[in-house]
């Protein structure tokens, strides 16, 4: 009896697994729904901001200063250059709370300073659900950017090289222009 309980568990452990693996995120791949709050409390989706593009930018708070380059290449495409036109294009943040050892308090404050640095949203994901559903990794910086039907269009693992950052914004201003 006590073999078929073993034999039964890991059949079901070895089938949840695969489950689980089916459904990470791929470029080409509608991307899940999410919801997830910000520091008020409001909740957002992926249809918060329809017929945009999204680049979503997922931070565990220890990397927070990672991918600032980029960011800010991307802040001057859109906000001084006006090659993103920003009425189709939207960059934010969900910060990855269970990769940290940092209180919330503390990452509520860092957020804040980067919403403020580039004038955006910040999201929570507290029990790492990103991870999890999209598969992404703990304790890094990953930058997904999706088209305005929400299919993956690239996927970003820690950190972008500079001699990317172009290439990433001419992806979002032909996905903008689609």
């Amino acid at each position: 009896m006590k073999k078929l309980i073993f034999i039964i568990l890991f059949t079901v452990t070895g089938l949840t697994s695969v489950v689980s693996q089916a459904v990470k995120l791929e470029v080409g791949m509608k991307a899940p729904e999410w919801t997830f709050t910000d520091a008020d409390k409001n909740e957002f989706t992926m249809n918060s901001w329809a017929g945009k593009v999204l680049q979503v930018n997922y931070v565990d708070p220890d990397e927070s200063d990672l991918n600032d380059a980029f960011n800010d290449a991307v802040d001057k495409a859109a906000d001084i250059d006006k090659r993103i036109n920003k009425d189709y294009f939207k960059g934010f943040g969900i910060v990855d709370c269970k990769s940290t050892w940092k209180p919330n308090g503390l990452i509520r404050m860092i957020a804040g300073n980067k919403a403020k640095k580039y004038d955006t949203t910040i999201l929570f994901d507290y029990k790492g659900t990103l991870q999890e559903l999209w598969g992404l990794p703990r304790d890094s910086y990953s930058v997904v950017i999706l088209d305005k039907n929400r299919i993956c269009r690239a996927i970003y693992k820690g950190k972008i090289p500079d001699s990317e950052h172009e290439k990433i914004i001419q992806l979002i201003i032909q996905l903008t222009n689609e």
